[in-house]
């Protein structure tokens, strides 16, 4: 059967470049005061202002679904890199690396410690990618499905968390995990155009990939 067209996605993959960037023009970022973290625009926020327990594990988990994501990407990519899809998956992957140089920005910025699971994400997200794309282009767009439905669910939870918190004292943190959620909605999307729902057993791949998903999401939050 043959693959649909790949769709542009609506967003041009460079909006974010504003809010991934790194050093910046003025000659690159620099290390917190002792006290206070940079925020994500880079201006200096305290660190008694925050609920740093949350902040924490809010950007420790999120960094390591987006870096599962990437490997997840890259498996599909080893694979069908070279189909008719191959451009499709492309173009999500370039925005689940932006999506993880914001986080790594982060972490630094919160002096947040990655979650000691990242070896085990590196390895099971890149055979996760790469099996469902050996079972076909559909099966692959059925991973994307559930991956990036259980993450933008995550996100949303997280999004209430702060809201309750203080959307004012959180807003940059809150836009940036918008935006983001919005990305893996439209990943999401792209899978189901793509005939995920078509794949052989989707409905059971589906259930045991977003088990995965949420057994990573509550171990990386605390390991």
């Amino acid at each position: 059967m043959a693959a649909a067209a790949a769709p542009v996605l609506r967003r041009p993959l460079g909006w974010c470049r504003p809010l991934c960037g790194g050093a910046g023009r003025s000659g690159g970022w620099r290390p917190p005061v002792r006290g206070a973290s940079a925020g994500p625009s880079g201006t200096r926020v305290a660190s008694d202002g925050i609920n740093k327990a949350v902040v924490e594990r809010i950007i420790r988990v999120d960094h390591a679904g987006e870096y599962g994501a990437n490997r997840i990407y890259a498996g599909q990519m080893a694979v069908l890199g070279r189909s008719a899809v191959g451009p499709v998956i492309q173009q999500m992957w370039n925005q689940e690396k932006d999506h993880l140089k914001k986080f790594n920005e982060l972490m630094v910025a919160y002096r947040v410690r990655p979650t000691v699971l990242l070896p085990i994400w590196n390895v099971a997200g890149f055979v996760l990618g790469a099996g469902s794309a050996l079972l076909g282009k559909k099966s692959a767009m059925a991973c994307t499905v559930a991956v990036e439905e259980s993450i933008s669910d995550h996100y949303n939870n997280q999004i209430r968390t702060l809201m309750e918190e203080d959307p004012e004292k959180y807003r940059e943190l809150l836009q940036i995990i918008k935006q983001f959620r919005d990305d893996e909605r439209e990943h999401h999307d792209i899978g189901l155009e793509h005939n995920a729902e078509s794949a052989p057993a989707y409905s059971v791949l589906k259930i045991a990939i977003q088990l995965g998903c949420k057994a990573a999401i509550f171990l990386s939050e605390r390991i």
